[in-house]
C-alpha cells in the first residue's frame, strides 16, 4: 500500500525519468548525480511495491505501474510547486525566445501575455533560430521559443512541450535593384535559377534550412552556400550586399536596409510555427502565453490553410506524419 508521505523528491526524480527515459539525462537536469537519482527511483519502487522502470543497457522504458503513476505523480508536483509559489515573492522571470528584436508572430504574443500577467516579469531573447533555442531551452537557459518544431532533430523534440501557433506565410528578401524586386509578390517559379539563402551553414537554423531545402527540392532553386553568420540588421545588410543573394524569410520578418521583402505566391508557401518548451515548466508566464496564442490565433486565422498552399511534409494533411 502507497503511503501517503512519499517525498516529493522522490516523485520529481521519477517524472524526470519518465520524460527523458534516460537516467544520465534527467540527472543532468535536476543537477544530481546519476547514482543518487537511481537510488532515488529504487527507493520510489519499494513505497509503491512495484518496478517503474524496465531498464536494459540500450533503452528505459516505462512499466504499466509507472505509466499509472505518472499523472498523479505530476499532479503532486503541480500542486507542491502551488504551494510553494503561494508563500514564495514574485515568480522569477520567464525567458522567452522571439526569434528576431523586431515584429513578428513570437513578438505579438509575448505582448499580449504581458498585459494578461501584468504581475510577472516575462523577458524577451532573440536566439534567431529555433535549433540552438530548442538546446538552450533543454539546459536550462531559455525558457520558451518559437519555430518549426517538426524540423529540430526528433530527440531534441522529445524533450520539448511545443503547441501550434501559426502557418507562417514566406516572402523572399531582395536586394535592391534585383530584377524580382519591381513585383508586388514573387511567385515561386520565378525562383527558379536563383540561389537563395536559407542559413546553410548556420548551426542554430538547422531546422530553417531543412524545410527550405524541402521547399526548393524540383523548382530549380539552389540553396546558397553557408555565408558569415551575422547578428543584428547592418551586419546581416552588410553580409546580403556583398553575396546578393534573395533570402528566404517569414512576411513578419524585419525589414532591412537595401532591400525589399515580396512575398511568395503560386503556392503559397507556409511555414508551421509552434511555441515549445521545456517539459514539466510551471510558471504562471507560460499560463499567459498559451491563453495569448488561443486569443490570436483564432480571430486571425493562423492555424488556417488556404486552398493550393505548400507545407512541409511533416504537415500535409494525408502524409502519414504529425
Amino acid at each position: 500500500m502507497l503511503s501517503r508521505d512519499v517525498d516529493p523528491r522522490l516523485l520529481r526524480g521519477f517524472v524526470a525519468v519518465a520524460e527523458d527515459l534516460h537516467f544520465s539525462r534527467a540527472a543532468a537536469r535536476l543537477y544530481v548525480a546519476q547514482q543518487a537519482l537511481s537510488r532515488d527511483v529504487r527507493r520510489l519502487e519499494l513505497v509503491v511495491g512495484a518496478p517503474l522502470f524496465v531498464r536494459t543497457t540500450r533503452a528505459v522504458e516505462l512499466t504499466p505501474e509507472g505509466e499509472r503513476l505518472l499523472p498523479y505523480a505530476r499532479e503532486v508536483l503541480r500542486a507542491h510547486e502551488e504551494l510553494a509559489a503561494a508563500f514564495a515573492g514574485p515568480p522569477r522571470a520567464l525567458l522567452v525566445d522571439v526569434n528576431t528584436d523586431g515584429p513578428g508572430t513570437g513578438r505579438r504574443v509575448l505582448e499580449r501575455a504581458r498585459e494578461l500577467a501584468p504581475g510577472c516579469e516575462l523577458m524577451a531573447r532573440f536566439e534567431s533560430g529555433l535549433t540552438h533555442a530548442a538546446g538552450e531551452i533543454v539546459a536550462g537557459r531559455l525558457d520558451v521559443s518559437f519555430g518549426y518544431a517538426a524540423g529540430l532533430d526528433p530527440a531534441l523534440r522529445a524533450r520539448l512541450a511545443h503547441r501550434p501557433v501559426r502557418y507562417e506565410p514566406l516572402a523572399v528578401l531582395l536586394p535592391d535593384g534585383h530584377a524580382l524586386a519591381a513585383r508586388d509578390d514573387v511567385p515561386l517559379a520565378s525562383l527558379a535559377g536563383e540561389t537563395v539563402y536559407a542559413g546553410a551553414g548556420n548551426p542554430r537554423t538547422l531546422e530553417w534550412t531543412r524545410l527550405a531545402g524541402e521547399l526548393f527540392a524540383g523548382r530549380g532553386i539552389e540553396a546558397a552556400p553557408p555565408a558569415p553568420v551575422a547578428v543584428g540588421k547592418e551586419e546581416f545588410g552588410r553580409v546580403m550586399a556583398k553575396t546578393r543573394n534573395p533570402v528566404l524569410v517569414t512576411v513578419g520578418f524585419p525589414d532591412m536596409p537595401g532591400a525589399v521583402k515580396r512575398p511568395l505566391v503560386d503556392p503559397v508557401p507556409l511555414s508551421p510555427l509552434s511555441m515549445v518548451w521545456r517539459r514539466g515548466l510551471l510558471h504562471p508566464g507560460l499560463e499567459a502565453l498559451l491563453r495569448a496564442v488561443e486569443e490570436l490565433q483564432g480571430p486571425a486565422g493562423w492555424l488556417e490553410v488556404p486552398t493550393g498552399s505548400w507545407l512541409p511534409a511533416a504537415l500535409t494533411p494525408g502524409s502519414g506524419s504529425g
